[in-house]
Formats: C-alpha cells, sequence, structure tokens
C-alpha cells in the first residue's frame, strides 16, 4: 500500500513502507577498506527519545511513540549492517528482562523477507555485535542470548586486566580503543581491522555523542512522531558537550499518512554527499 509520501528530495511521490530503507543498500556503500557507521532513533516533536520509568528508574522508548512502522525501517537498517553497535547497559537491561528487543533481524513471518535479503547480499544470518564499554560490566546470562553471532567488547585502556580476562572467558573478543573512554576513530579503525562494512549504532545518547564528537557517524536516520511528551526526566538523542556545533545534511524525508501514527522518516548526512 503506497502510504509514504516522500517529501524530500521533491517529488510528490507515494511510496510503499516496506522496502523504504531497504533500497539504499547500506551494506555497500562504504568504499574499499572502509566501514559506513549509522545510528536510528523515534522520538516526539519535543524531542523525547524516552522517559524514566517510576518503578524501575530505567529509561524507556514511551509506548506512546513507539509502533510497529517505525519498527519495520529499524529492522530494514538492521538488515543491511554487517555488525551493531551497543552498549553494556542494553545488555544488563536485557538480564533483567528489560532490553527493548534482542537484536534480531528477521524475527517473526512479517520480518522473513529481510533475512532473504540479507542472503542475497552476501551477509549471515544475524550482524555481529559490539558491545561499547569503559567498564565491562556485562552480565554472563545476557551475553547467553546471542551465541549465534560473533559478540565483539569494545574497551578503553581503563578496564582493568581482571574484567578483560573476566569476558574473554565467557567467549568474547575484547579489544581496546582509548584510553580514559572508547573513542569513536579507533573504534572506527577497529571495525574496519575486522572486516566490517556497515555498522548500525543502537546505543544511547552518550555513545551518539562519541560518535558524532569524533566524526565517525555517516548518517543519522530519524523518526519523529507527531507529539509531544512533555516530562522532566528524558533522554534526547544526544547527550554531553559538544566542542562545535555539528550540520545536518538532508538526505531524505519521507510522510506516514497513517491516521494512526503520523510520523517523519528522515535520513541525515553527517558529512557533506
Amino acid at each position: 500500500m503506497a502510504d509514504i509520501l516522500q517529501l524530500y528530495p521533491v517529488t510528490q511521490q507515494q511510496r510503499a513502507l516496506k522496502g523504504l530503507y531497504l533500497e539504499l543498500n547500506l551494506c555497500e556503500q562504504a568504499a574499499d577498506g572502509d566501514v559506513l557507521i549509522y545510528s536510528n532513533y523515534i522520538a516526539s516533536v519535543d524531542g523525547r527519545i524516552s522517559l524514566r520509568d517510576d518503578d524501575s528508574a530505567e529509561f524507556v522508548v514511551p509506548e506512546s511513540i513507539a509502533n510497529k512502522r517505525d519498527w519495520r525501517l529499524y529492522q530494514e537498517l538492521a538488515a543491511q549492517s554487517d555488525v551493531m553497535l551497543t552498549s553494556a547497559r542494553y545488555f544488563r537491561q536485557l538480564a533483567h528482562g528489560k532490553a527493548q528487543d534482542l537484536l534480531p533481524v528477521g524475527g517473526g513471518p512479517e520480518y522473513m523477507d529481510l533475512t532473504q535479503w540479507r542472503q542475497q547480499h552476501g551477509l549471515k544470518d544475524q550482524p555481529d555485535v559490539v558491545v561499547i564499554s569503559n567498564s565491562l560490566d556485562i552480565p554472563e546470562t545476557a551475553l547467553e542470548e546471542v551465541q549465534d553471532r560473533r559478540v565483539i567488547s569494545c574497551t578503553s585502556e581503563r578496564a582493568g586486566n581482571a574484567q578483560r580476562e573476566r569476558m574473554e572467558s565467557m567467549g568474547l573478543t575484547v579489544l581496546v580503543a582509548g584510553r580514559e573512554r572508547v573513542e569513536g576513530k579507533q573504534l572506527r579503525q577497529l571495525l574496519i581491522d575486522q572486516g566490517f562494512r556497515s555498522a548500525y549504532m543502537i546505543a544511547g545518547p552518550e555513545v551518539h555523542r562519541t560518535l558524532i564528537a569524533d566524526g565517525v557517524l555517516d548518517y543519522l536516520f530519524l523518526t519523529t512522531q507527531l507529539s509531544l511528551l512533555g516530562h522532566d526526566a528524558f533522554h534526547t538523542i544526544l547527550s554531553g558537550q559538544l566542542d562545535q556545533p555539528v550540520d545536518l545534511h538532508l538526505q531524505r524525508l519521507y510522510l506516514d499518512q497513517l491516521v494512526s501514527s503520523q510520523q517523519l522518516f528522515a535520513q541525515f548526512a553527517l558529512h557533506p554527499v
């Protein structure tokens, strides 16, 4: 069903949701010896990507903006990745049953076309996982959920030998990408050294800031749900300080015309294209 209106580039063309992002072929965009890194968020018009839950004190995506149509595009972005970049916080949430999802591609019959798409493009059934963590506080029970793929822990020199040895004893590859913290440029080089061509960042705003501040994020995909949430305890797509503003270059903009979930789908480049 053609229920997506393309606003930019200006064509007024009607599009179908299914396949909207798959046509980008992100897994084939990186030049030889390079990697494409992209991120994705859903936010309200007032910028909330998560609100603090009073019971658990965890920050979670509000139910009022989470929706299956945005999740379809999340899955399409995941389907194009060699590796998904996440955080130790995600695995701690996973261990307590609080994680949004299990980093799948093609989970359920409605997403089986994505598994087929990966096979057609020479990708493994599931992307590998890089866990970005300075502390290496990663529960072993959560790692048991992703035994079907390679898991790499990327940390800084600040992590002690005991923590590194513990991770390695659990079957993880531990790589160091920075002194006091994981640094974006070193992380990017490690991804290249491991042979990855497309990396999908699904971590929180702190990791997002690192990638942006260090100039290694290529694309930002942002779904804006047309609502206002308010709330004083919230996260936005970025935390911390930037030395200077970072310009975004609009690549694509779509309007989801379903009355039940009006939202905008946007792709931004962080470097001139």
